[in-house]
């Protein structure tokens, strides 16, 4: 049984969530190999060559695979799917792009978003928002996974010695063009691999800057929030946690006038510490939290920055 990861990386490096992927499929057993597929992206295979567990990269390098389009990376996945019994990758927005296009091609229903492993062919999966979790048994011949990365620890990024073979990448489908790209400037940790995080909800409005950063700035936090803050045009998209928006599962997520809507805590219940600040003494976002201050946050957290 051999398991292939398709590695998000920024073609110098691998992204933590690889990390987290390449410690599910250490759970389904097997060889570990890791897909490194970019253009002039040696130096991610070469960082990918080094995660323990792993006994193979393959580097497919080329032009058209330089801005990780789905339509030129499934053909490229597909030309050596069949010496695979798994193939992998995290569930970010990179991994729900291409894994669909892989799985209908090769005519088997994809699991998506695992959070368990009970066998090579059975795994755990969240339903209605976080609220259940359904066990799914696989008879396809390939299993086509996606991965919730907060569900598995990472595996250490040195240590292995895995060697690198170079494989032809597929032509460009033409099907696609790579117009452009707006990252996002954070100086700040990044959301989703952050260990603390203070994250705001409409009940924070307009000041969401003013009252949130200091206490994010205290603690080297990330900043999140709640869809109804950033579809009120408080906090930008990026900033967005929940089931519409990105999965966390930090050290301390500090949620902070956020009522505790499902949505939202399907991305942030899994936190291994959660503090809620919220004047409604009856707010769902109790229900989760390990710590809960009833009080106005506009009060409680620049005290608490004071505190601090």
């Amino acid at each position: 049984m051999t398991i292939l990861i398709i590695a998000e990386h920024d073609n110098a490096a691998v992204k933590l969530a690889t990390l987290n992927t390449v410690a599910a499929a250490q759970k389904i057993g097997g060889d570990v190999h890791v897909l490194v597929a970019g253009h002039n992206a040696q130096g991610a295979a070469d960082a990918a060559a080094k995660i323990a567990g792993v006994s193979k990269v393959l580097l497919a390098d080329a032009p058209q695979l330089d801005a990780g389009l789905a339509e030129n990376l499934e053909p490229t996945v597909l030309a050596i799917a069949k010496n695979y019994s798994h193939i992998l990758a995290p569930a970010t927005a990179a991994g729900k792009n291409v894994m669909p296009r892989i799985a209908a091609k090769l005519d088997v229903a994809q699991i998506s978003e695992i959070t368990a492993v009970d066998s090579p062919d059975t795994f755990q999966r969240p339903i209605y928002a976080g609220n259940a979790i359904v066990t799914v048994q696989s008879a396809d011949p390939v299993k086509v996974i996606t991965v919730r990365s907060t569900a598995f620890d990472a595996v250490t990024a040195e240590g292995g010695s895995a060697p690198v073979e170079k494989i032809q990448a597929a032509t460009d489908s033409g099907l696609s063009r790579f117009v452009s790209r707006e990252v996002a400037q954070l100086d700040r940790p990044e959301l989703t691999s952050a260990s603390v995080i203070v994250s705001g909800g409409r009940g924070v409005g307009e000041n969401y800057m003013k009252v949130l950063g200091p206490l994010a700035d205290k603690l080297g936090a990330a900043l999140g929030a709640s869809r109804a803050a950033v579809d009120a045009g408080y906090a930008p998209n990026h900033y967005q946690v929940g089931q519409t928006g990105k999965i966390v599962a930090p050290q301390l997520y500090i949620a902070v006038g956020i009522s505790g809507a499902i949505q939202h805590l399907a991305g942030m219940k899994d936190s291994k510490v959660i503090v809620a600040i919220n004047k409604d003494d009856e707010a769902p976002i109790f229900e989760v939290a390990d710590y809960g201050l009833v009080a106005d946050l506009f009060t409680a957290v620049p005290e608490l920055v004071a505190a601090l």
